[in-house]
């Protein structure tokens, strides 16, 4: 194997660390001379420019007849989104989730998620689905903008329901010094140098994990979605040390929503005759998505924020589910066995942990303002 290639994955990693800082300060910057909330930024400028290298791989994939690595790009960068990077990030510190996140956005990603599950079901996602996808995106854009102007934010901060500021970062303590331009062109050229360096990742990636004999769906679960979801990573992380926790979560959950959107419609638009779906992505990939997409609502809503025992929950069962994609490129019998486990107990009995604990802070709410 060609040390070239080995080059080229770490020279991918450095574009993408110095990338997401570069993006997560202007971003900032704009968010902070214009006052717009720094969440709103996340939700969707910062979102869809990490998630472009997606949408360029789903694209390439879809012309090439290649739906398993376009979907397992999808599914998987979902996946490591929810799982490993808000994970991660809570790990890091304690991220504070805005109320508009836990209101608005998090029941949008649930039935997008939902949605996609469903025109997956038959097997395929025909070009009528994705358009339906796509056009999806367009309504949610605009409707996270107009609402973004009807909110009043006080000193730059959100408010919830009981009066307790929920934003983790007041965009005033963002220097204002560069004229708007300079904050636009410091976002495009980390935006540059993510794509660019997502590019060299994953095309070394790609040629390693073939050289090892794996499947199509593997490596778009694992090696694609990892390497084109290291934006998302060095982004959100950047963001977390940064200080910008509202940013960091805002990140995460567009970018969900604009691969399920934006990604998976572009790619069954592009496809000559629709994405078919693989049975595998069906039974087991699918509905992980969708529960640690669901799990979300309870944990957000949960304090408002995210925990770090919270972040490691999350965080191990990234591994887990990264075991399984493992053990399943090996040994089927165990890897049945494994997933019933998971499907039957782990996932719902976590699930109904965190909609107790949720109840029960609902409840001490309520005793709290009588």
């Amino acid at each position: 194997m060609s040390v070239t290639l080995f080059v080229q994955v770490l020279l991918g990693f450095v574009l993408l660390v110095a990338g997401a800082d570069v993006m997560v300060r202007g971003a900032a910057e704009l968010a902070s001379r214009f006052g717009i909330p720094p969440v709103v930024i996340g939700l969707t400028v910062v979102a869809f420019g990490t998630s472009a290298p997606e949408l360029a791989v789903a694209i390439q994939s879809a012309l090439a007849d290649q739906a398993d690595i376009a979907l397992g790009n999808i599914v998987g960068s979902n996946i490591l989104n929810i799982l490993l990077i808000l994970g991660l990030a809570g790990m890091i510190t304690p991220l504070i989730v805005g109320s508009r996140i836990v209101r608005a956005d998090v029941p949008i990603l649930i039935a997008v998620s939902l949605i996609l599950f469903w025109f997956a079901f038959d097997g395929r996602i025909s070009f009528v689905e994705g358009a339906i996808l796509f056009t999806g995106s367009i309504v949610y854009t605009v409707y996270a903008i107009l609402s973004a102007r009807r909110e009043t934010f006080v000193t730059g901060l959100e408010k919830n329901d009981d009066g307790n500021s929920d934003a983790s970062t007041n965009i005033d303590d963002v220097p204002q010094h560069r004229h708007p331009a300079l904050s636009l062109l410091l976002i495009l050229a980390g935006l540059a140098m993510l794509v660019i360096g997502a590019d060299f990742l994953v095309t070394g990636a790609v040629a390693i994990a073939r050289w090892l004999g794996v499947s199509e769906l593997l490596i778009g679960l694992t090696v694609i979605s990892i390497g084109t979801s290291l934006p998302e990573i060095a982004t959100t992380v950047a963001a977390a040390f940064r200080g910008l926790r509202d940013m960091a979560v805002g990140n995460v959950v567009g970018s969900c929503l604009f691969n399920i959107l934006v990604v998976t419609g572009a790619a069954a638009v592009f496809a000559p005759a629709g994405l078919s779906v693989d049975p595998a992505l069906i039974r087991f990939d699918l509905p992980v998505m969708l529960a640690a997409t669901v799990a979300c609502l309870p944990i957000f809503a949960t304090g408002h924020l995210i925990a770090r025992w919270e972040g490691v929950l999350f965080f191990f069962f990234y591994i887990a589910y990264t075991t399984y994609l493992i053990m399943a490129s090996h040994s089927q019998e165990s890897v049945e066995l494994m997933r019933t486990a998971m499907l039957s107990f782990v996932i719902p009995l976590t699930f109904i942990t965190l909609c107790l604990l949720w109840l029960r802070e609902i409840r001490q709410r309520r005793q709290s303002r009588q």
